[in-house]
C-alpha cells in the first residue's frame, strides 16, 4: 500500500449514531489529504482484518454504547491496550470491532499502528441522522485524527 495511513470509518448510517465512523470518513474524504485512504466498513470483524491487512497505520472510527456521556471521545491504541468488547455491545455482527482487534492480536495480525477511536452514542434506533451531542463530537474526532496523521505522515 503507498498510502501512509488508512482511517477506517465504521458504522450503519440508518442506525442514527451507528453512523458516526462512517460521517467522519465521509468528512476526511473530502478533505483530499496526501498519503490518506479512506473507506467505509460496517464493522463486521473479518472485513476488518482484510481491510487493514498490509498498511502500517490504521485509524479506526466508530461509535461506542458504554454507559458514559454521549458525545465522549475515547482514543485506544491497540498496542497498549485491549479495545473493551462492551463498547461494541449493540453491534448485530457476532465478530465485533473489538473482536477483530483481539484475534489480529492473537494471530500477530495487527497493523504496526492501530488507533480506535470511539464516539459514545445516545441514539441506536433505526433512523438517518445523529444525535446533536454526537454531531458535536465528529469535528473534535476530526481534529484528533488530523493531527495524529500529520504527525506520523511523510512530508
Amino acid at each position: 500500500m503507498t498510502d501512509s495511513v488508512l482511517c477506517i470509518g465504521i458504522g450503519n448510517e440508518f442506525r442514527r449514531d451507528d453512523g458516526v465512523g462512517v460521517e467522519v470518513a465521509r468528512v476526511l474524504k473530502t478533505m483530499k489529504l496526501p498519503h490518506v485512504r479512506v473507506i467505509e466498513q460496517t464493522g463486521e470483524g473479518a472485513a476488518l482484518m482484510d481491510a487493514w491487512a498490509g498498511a502500517e497505520k490504521v485509524i479506526l472510527v466508530d461509535a461506542v454504547l458504554s454507559g458514559q456521556e454521549p458525545g465522549t471521545i475515547y482514543r485506544i491504541n491497540a498496542h497498549e491496550q485491549q479495545v473493551p468488547r462492551d463498547f461494541f455491545s449493540y453491534t448485530t455482527h457476532a465478530f465485533s470491532v473489538a473482536e477483530a482487534v483481539e484475534m489480529a492480536r492473537t494471530l500477530g495480525q495487527l497493523p504496526p499502528t492501530l488507533i480506535v477511536y470511539g464516539v459514545e452514542g445516545k441514539a441506536f434506533s433505526e433512523g438517518i441522522g445523529l444525535s446533536p451531542i454526537v454531531e458535536q463530537a465528529v469535528q473534535a474526532v476530526l481534529e484528533k485524527i488530523v493531527g495524529e496523521i500529520y504527525a506520523a505522515t511523510p512530508e
